[in-house]
């Protein structure tokens, strides 16, 4: 940010994917980046994490001679070696419990409590919502919760929303992001999971979809509802399903419906919310482009589905042997050494221009048939109207009005005709009303007729 710069109104510059690194120092000095732990809060932190089930190396306590000065040395040794195996391990860096013990100063908050606080002053407008109770175990970004929702008008229904503060990433501007927003609920696709209410403010945002009681694809994975349980040290799992690439795509944003694969939180690109795998791909210049970072995403998430654990680092050295050969193929293509040095597979540029040509040529097809069988549809409508019984009576009646109206305007044009050729006759009598010759012809043709 330039110097005097002023951030984005209500957007979290923090990007909370970047990877937290710690060094324990035996100075006392203590700097702006230095904090202050005791054995007592690495064993507490230990504690906590002991639910992912993984054996994590934290140096034993020791009652007698914890002070002398190779011990102490020894113990400082060992610690920073545990600090170094949570800040390697993709999940647990991300976890809002390490996140805390290494950077209190921007991660103390409760985030439950400020959600809830957004969440009711969100629902001051729209009474017919409930938050029945916050659900903790869902999810791994520290600034996005989950509560369990139900709807006054359906009890019964049992629904889940998600709220999340703007990331780094949102560059939609305040309209246009609220126009996309209210879109959401009206986007239908077999492929996207289904969003029932979807609302914004100035700073942060709510979803709200369908409760999945089964969970995700992740909780399939590890027969498991926390996320932490056991996702660092997952047993082996086979499925057929498949898997969809898509913005934001990992294992916990995959639900399972039959043989269907349903996306989630489609609105975190709207959000500006940084990828899971950002610290992945961010590492590899070549994954530059939106449509690589889908690709290297699915990557992950294949191999997660092939081997039933994420791969421990990125690049893969090697690839165990898969359900076939064909699978593996791609994992290499994927995430092996060369494939991410030399970018993520992609279509060719001049396939891309001939497939969008092909593309608009097919859509003016379709365009102009849809014409032709809209004016046939019409020409149909109209001949099979005019040739109904209703229709010949009133052309029949017209037929009637129309010849006596015509016979009636032949009688005037022939009374006119008469009229103009006896003008003469007004001036011979003498007479300047049309009343007084007719009275005057009638009585000359008396005569006319006496003198007979």
């Amino acid at each position: 940010m330039a110097f005097m710069e002023q951030p984005p109104a209500g957007k979290v510059l923090l990007d909370d994917t970047v990877p937290l690194t710690a060094v324990i120092e035996a100075s006392q000095s203590l700097h702006s980046h230095t904090i202050v732990r005791r054995y007592s809060d690495f064993d507490l932190l230990n504690s906590s994490l002991q639910i992912s089930a993984l054996s994590l190396p934290l140096p034993p306590k020791k009652l007698i001679g914890n002070m002398d000065r190779e011990f102490i040395a020894e113990r400082q040794k060992g610690l920073q070696n545990y600090l170094n195996v949570l800040t390697a391990n993709h999940i647990l860096s991300n976890c809002e419990l390490v996140k805390k013990f290494l950077d209190p100063n921007n991660y103390s908050v409760n985030y439950t409590e400020i959600a809830l606080q957004h969440v009711s002053m969100f629902f001051r407008s729209e009474p017919k919502w409930e938050v029945v109770e916050p659900l903790k175990d869902i999810g791994w970004r520290i600034r996005k919760r989950y509560f369990l929702m139900k709807s006054k008008n359906q009890p019964k229904e049992r629904l889940m929303l998600s709220w999340a503060d703007f990331g780094p990433d949102k560059y939609l501007s305040d309209k246009d992001f609220q126009c996309a927003v209210k879109l959401l609920p009206s986007c239908s696709h077999p492929y996207i999971y289904k969003i029932t209410f979807a609302t914004a403010n100035e700073s942060s945002a709510l979803v709200i979809r369908p409760f999945n009681e089964k969970g995700t694809l992740k909780d399939l994975i590890y027969k498991v509802l926390p996320f932490l349980k056991k996702y660092c040290n997952p047993k082996k799992f086979k499925t057929n399903t498949r898997g969809f690439p898509y913005g934001h795509l990992h294992s916990s944003n995959v639900v399972l419906d039959g043989d269907t694969c349903r996306l989630l939180d489609l609105e975190n690109s709207l959000l500006g919310l940084p990828s899971f795998y950002r610290s992945y791909f961010s590492q590899f210049r070549k994954i530059n482009t939106l449509e690589g970072v889908d690709v290297h995403c699915f990557g992950h998430l294949l191999y997660e589905m092939t081997y039933g654990r994420p791969p421990d680092s990125i690049p893969v050295d090697g690839f165990p042997p898969g359900p076939s050969a064909s699978v593996v193929a791609v994992l290499e293509s994927l995430l092996s050494c060369e494939a991410l040095k030399n970018g993520m597979p992609a279509m060719p540029t001049k396939l891309k221009e001939a497939l969008k040509a092909a593309k608009e040529c097919i859509e003016k097809r379709l365009t102009e048939e849809q014409k032709l069988i809209h004016q046939h549809r019409r020409l149909t409508r109209a001949q099979s109207h005019h040739g109904s019984e209703e229709e010949k009576k009133k052309r029949k009646i017209l037929a009637r009005k129309k010849s006596k109206l015509t016979a009636f305007e032949s009688g005037e044009e022939h009374l006119a005709k008469y009229s103009n050729s006896n003008n003469s006759a007004l001036s011979l009598f003498g007479l300047k009303k049309k009343s007084d010759y007719m009275l005057v012809r009638k009585s000359k043709i008396t005569e006319f007729s006496v003198v007979y």
